[in-house]
């Protein structure tokens, strides 16, 4: 018998694949197909929220892509055609694909052929007739914006009509080495994100936490909505601000430190977002 999927269990294991592995997103609304470039739990950051066992700092592998392809494939199929739901005890009202996203155990542009693989999944994707009518969708901590076949692939996912879910958990430089242990600038983060809204429809992933029983501090809230009026004012163009907090158990040494913010914190942080003029959701 397989696993229930829920929204609290993303094992990247569920299916059996090295790449392909699908979850209950909060965030997505149903089910979402994650594609993983980084089998070897390798990542840039370190966020103290991760839940990738034996994180350690790193870049994603070289990739099969003829076992990419193959994985897809035949996982699509199974969703489309076969029992997937059935084995995995989906809910009714949650048997549609809402997304196929490029997640997994690490930053995923690391990749050194990012844009090849952008390219073979929406192609996949658009043959089977998933995409267009389901989201392609991004999720990236922003910080290799720089390189050539990073932007390149940014400028496919957009053909695809897809979308970036660019991480900005903190808009100070004390929260951004608290929470995800990053060597790059807050305004480093700022830059990257301009661009990277300008090649593609983007919007912010924030996660929210409490640290050690502080809260949400006034400190980082003022930062980050002066940051939004600072990126509106150059005339970036975000589709939307996605604010959520943890609801899995961390990995990291951190993870007894951490605990969910409320929902009347969130929203009421939400409502200062959208004073700001900008579109705002909220997943607890």
């Amino acid at each position: 018998m397989a696993s229930t999927l829920t929204v609290s269990n993303h094992d990247r294991d569920v299916v059996r694949l090295k790449y392909v592995y699908p979850v209950l997103s909060r965030r997505a609304g149903g089910l979402s197909i994650g594609i993983n470039f980084n089998p070897n739990n390798a990542c840039n950051w370190r966020c103290i929220y991760c839940q990738v066992p034996d994180l350690k700092i790193g870049a994603a592998p070289g990739m099969d892509f003829q076992l990419l392809e193959q994985e897809l494939r035949c996982f699509l199929d199974d969703v489309l055609n076969g029992s997937f739901y059935d084995r995995f005890q989906v809910d009714e009202d949650k048997r549609i694909i809402k997304d196929i996203a490029i997640s997994g155990n690490g930053e995923p542009t690391s990749l050194k052929d990012f844009d090849r693989a952008v390219a073979l999944i929406g192609e996949v994707a658009t043959e089977v007739g998933v995409l267009p009518q389901s989201k392609f969708v991004l999720i990236t901590n922003g910080s290799l914006v720089h390189r050539d076949s990073v932007r390149n692939g940014l400028k496919r996912l957009q053909e695809y009509g897809g979308e970036i879910w660019f991480k900005l958990d903190s808009a100070t430089e004390e929260g951004r080495a608290l929470i995800n242990n990053a060597g790059q600038s807050c305004q480093a983060s700022v830059d990257n994100l301009l661009i990277a809204a300008r090649l593609c429809s983007t919007k912010l992933q924030t996660c929210l936490l409490d640290y050690d029983k502080q809260g949400l501090s006034p400190k980082e809230k003022n930062a980050f909505l002066d940051l939004l009026r600072g990126i509106k004012a150059k005339d970036c163009v975000l589709k939307g601000v996605m604010l959520y907090t943890i609801a899995r158990q961390s990995l990291q040494p951190e993870s007894g430190r951490l605990e969910r913010l409320s929902p009347e914190t969130l929203n009421a942080f939400a409502d200062e977002i959208r004073l700001l003029g900008f579109d705002v959701s909220v997943c607890w």
